[in-house]
């Protein structure tokens, strides 16, 4: 059973609209899933505000539809209000951060480490060709957000061989601050080189199935991105002082 979509000018760009799809799940949770895959994607980055006319011309839904949708993302951390300025991507807080890296090192320390303890042969050779397309897209320079979207389908490769699904099913729950904090650490110079190697380790170990040395090189990856991420921040604060 299709579901009304709520009324807006007829002057509405595309781009955003046609994604909204007449079908039985509430306008706003369709609002609220677009939203939130722009601000993984990082087309929506950190800090960025979001104007609510701009959205509601964008995507084709009405104000009220769009204020729901925002304190949606809201509740999740994803969208701070600030008062007078009104809503942007929220920027995670030190403490945050540091919260978010140390759950990702644990348990993608404990998936890499299943999957060398569980993968294919099959799985495994999809590994090193998901490794060797991240090659590619680092050497080639590619904007973060293409960066992340193939790092991301190199995870997905070892939480399929884990066979952990709540692994997955933990850290997908995440992924939009992660992707948010990601950015950071990729635009810091030399880390998408530094990140290769470091993956590289990660790969090696599970293809000699060596789980003990694949959950090191998975965990002390994440923590290597935490402390350029806190080298970032620091930075910030110090030029805004």
């Amino acid at each position: 059973m299709s579901v009304p979509v709520d009324p807006v000018d007829a002057d509405v760009a595309p781009d955003l609209a046609s994604q909204v799809e007449r079908v039985a799940a509430p306008v706003r949770e369709q609002v609220a899933d677009l939203l939130r895959r722009e601000i993984v994607e990082l087309r929506l980055r950190p800090g960025q505000r979001l104007v609510e006319r701009e959205l509601i011309e964008r995507i084709g839904v009405s104000r009220t539809t769009i204020r729901e949708a925002l304190r949606q993302l809201s509740a999740e951390g994803l969208v701070t209000t600030i008062p007078q300025k009104g809503a942007i991507v929220a920027v995670p807080s030190p403490k945050e951060a540091a919260e978010v890296y140390e759950v990702r090192a644990l348990l993608e320390g404990a998936a890499a480490q299943e999957c060398a303890e569980n993968a294919t042969d099959e799985q495994l050779h999809a590994l090193r060709e998901a490794f060797a397309t991240l090659e590619r897209s680092v050497a080639a320079a590619e904007e973060p957000a293409a960066m992340l979207d193939v790092k991301n389908r190199l995870y997905q490769v070892i939480f399929d061989g884990s066979g952990n699904v709540t692994i997955r099913a933990i850290l997908e729950s995440l992924q939009a601050r992660i992707a948010v904090l990601r950015a950071t650490t990729l635009a810091a110079p030399d880390r998408p080189e530094q990140s290769v190697a470091e993956i590289r380790a990660i790969v090696e170990a599970i293809e000699r199935r060596d789980a003990e040395g694949a959950a090191t090189a998975a965990s002390f990856h994440v923590r290597q991105a935490a402390s350029t991420l806190f080298t970032q921040l620091e930075s910030a604060e110090g030029s805004h002082g």
